[in-house]
């Protein structure tokens, strides 16, 4: 079969065939229908990222996967050939160590793949493989963030810092929850007008001098009660702070690498104010998506930016890497 590979001493990724593997006890073989590509995925192939767990050193892309049931391994008897089904990113050993899928061991760049049964989750038939396979991560993520580490309320002020794959999510779950207003903070264009399609009450440009007075007439004066960083970069932190209000809370999703400086900690203690670091998701925050895509609470159809062949897979990675197009998620189709 096909797989995109990644050989991670020379970070040199090649589309190359290779068996199609056969389940081992507790496993089900998936035949991969969709699978998204994730900017962490173009971060594994420059070396910005490496595997902590990978035994050896290849490893099959891809963490955000959907599929068939293709064949169930010995000792599998809740799941049954043909049916559809959404992968979670990742599983957690019995010492609590956490594998990411397409990382730590083979994903869903392939025409199968092999899980774990315990991390299959059932999705109804009316929803297309391209969406279901983004939830993991790309709205599972934000989901989170949004949802447990932040537990944002209703009626709650919010901002969003940087609206690409996860930030644009975040805007429309944002309004799922109820805060009110939603407020985009993006230096791009095209984006800031992606976030107003996708439910923001308002999109800034973080460079505009103007900035600090327009989010306080869109708050009414008190200023955040959440901010979420979904860039990654030290200067959102710092204009993020100055800008919540009492008991706000900044949320870091994206990562820097970077000290987190406060500019006054007698205002932040006064005010009592948060930092809170978010990674990743639970499973049951993907549960939670899919059960809100069942009910037709939530609609992903604009978040496929293309559907691109796993054969050509090596242009959609420049493609993200580039940002050609601005896009949300690209989709490989085995």
């Amino acid at each position: 079969m096909l797989a995109g590979r990644l050989h991670v001493k020379d970070r040199r990724f090649a589309l190359e065939t290779v068996p199609v593997p056969e389940p081992g006890y507790g496993q089900v073989r998936i035949k991969v229908e969709a699978a998204g590509v994730c900017l962490s995925d173009v971060h594994l192939i420059d070396g910005t990222l490496t595997p902590l767990y990978l035994s050896g050193d290849v490893v099959t892309l891809g963490h955000e996967v959907a599929g068939t049931v293709d064949v169930v391994g010995d000792g599998v008897t809740d799941w049954q050939p043909g049916q559809r089904v959404l992968l979670q990113a990742g599983e957690m050993d019995a010492k609590g160590t956490v594998y990411t899928r397409g990382v730590d061991y083979d994903g869903g760049w392939a025409e199968y793949a092999l899980a774990s049964a315990t991390t299959l989750v059932a999705i109804p038939d009316d929803l297309p493989f391209e969406q279901a396979c983004i939830i993991p991560d790309a709205v599972s993520t934000p989901w989170a963030a949004i949802t447990s580490t932040a537990q944002t309320r209703p009626g709650e002020a919010v901002a969003v810092w940087g609206v690409g794959g996860l930030g644009a999510h975040a805007i429309k779950l944002l309004r799922l929850v109820g805060a009110a207003p939603v407020i985009a903070v993006e230096p791009n264009e095209a984006a800031r007008e992606r976030a107003l399609a996708f439910g923001a009450d308002a999109a800034l440009d973080p460079a505009d001098p103007g900035l600090r007075k327009a989010l306080a007439a869109l708050t009414g004066g008190r200023g955040l009660d959440v901010a979420f960083d979904f860039a990654g970069v030290p200067a959102v932190r710092e204009q993020a702070l100055t800008v919540l209000g009492k008991k706000g809370r900044l949320v870091l999703v994206g990562l820097a690498q970077q000290p987190v400086t406060i500019p006054s900690d007698t205002v932040f203690a006064y005010l009592g104010q948060a930092v809170l670091g978010h990674y990743g998701s639970e499973p049951e925050h993907v549960e939670q998506l899919v059960a809100l895509s069942r009910q037709g609470r939530l609609d992903l159809a604009d978040s496929i930016s293309g559907v691109i062949a796993l054969a050509d897979a090596g242009k959609a990675v420049e493609q993200v890497h580039r940002k050609q197009g601005n896009p949300i998620r690209l989709i490989l189709r085995p």
